[in-house]
């Protein structure tokens, strides 16, 4: 009788699932966080999806002309009293030398989106076990930017009214500008707060300066994003405070992944082992 009693309950102990337990979860909490090989499929999907996406609601988001233009007022009036309204002083000394400006302005409309995805792609290659908390920054960073967008229309200073700002693309004709020209009506030209120029190309310098094994490259990722602080104020593309906008929208990228991830995406193991059953196991750096 005990035989029989003990078989039947060892039977209906397979056959009954077990109930998810406090600790199972913490399991699937850790899997999830658990840094895994990216997919090439997957990941050109997800980029080309996740900006088809970006660009459709910030260009979406209205215009507000009127609205933009006062905030660009008021940003440029507390600059003037901050003492670093120098945006006029650089924009008109950079036009002065044609060569350097027609320089910067193919910068501002190409190294944005190419050293952004030479980023990810080294990422990719080299430091897969970093590679998604990474990416995780660059998205979160993007996708709070939105929402300043909506939130505080900003005009860029080549289109306040009343000041002699220069817009650079359009007195030498350069190419690449969706904002000025032909391509003005393709872009929402009053989502200047926060500058995600700043905030991609501060990923970038951080990610190559923290990851890099080459010094000389390592510099280079530093000096990247303040190349770009200038362009971006010579071109009178945005003002120094969209540059502050970009960095907080970074910190909000970088805060979500190291409470995702337990740690910063710098501090992850660089690459992934896979377990049995397709679990991936972190290596040592």
């Amino acid at each position: 009788m005990g035989d029989t009693t003990v078989r039947t309950t060892e039977r209906l102990e397979e056959v009954v699932p077990h109930p998810v337990t406090e600790e199972t979860g913490r399991g699937l909490l850790r899997r999830l966080r658990a840094p895994r090989r990216p997919r090439l499929w997957f990941e050109i999907l997800l980029i080309a999806l996740s900006y088809w996406t970006y660009s459709l609601v910030r260009n979406a988001v209205p215009e507000q002309r009127g609205q933009a233009l006062r905030n660009a007022d008021w940003i440029w009036r507390v600059e003037q009293q901050l003492g670093i309204a120098v945006e006029e002083s650089v924009n008109h000394s950079v036009n002065s030398v044609t060569w350097l400006i027609i320089g910067m302005n193919y910068y501002y409309a190409t190294l944005h989106f190419v050293v952004t995805l030479g980023v990810l792609v080294w990422l990719y290659r080299s430091h897969p076990g970093r590679y998604a908390a990474t990416r995780l920054v660059l998205f979160a960073t993007t996708g709070v930017a939105l929402v300043g967008y909506y939130l505080y229309p900003l005009a860029p200073p080549r289109l306040m009214n009343g000041e002699h700002f220069i817009d650079t693309v359009m007195v030498h004709e350069t190419w690449g500008s969706m904002a000025s020209g032909d391509l003005k009506n393709m872009s929402n030209q009053y989502a200047a707060m926060p500058s995600m120029h700043i905030g991609w190309s501060v990923w970038c310098g951080l990610t190559i300066f923290a990851l890099a094994s080459v010094p000389w490259v390592r510099v280079l990722g530093l000096v990247y994003p303040v190349l770009t602080l200038v362009v971006i104020v010579a071109t009178a593309n945005h003002f120094w405070l969209d540059a502050v906008g970009g960095v907080l929208c970074l910190g909000f990228g970088y805060a979500l992944a190291a409470a995702w991830y337990g740690r910063l995406p710098h501090a992850l193991p660089r690459t992934v082992a896979a377990r049995r059953g397709g679990t991936p196991a972190p290596t040592r750096a």
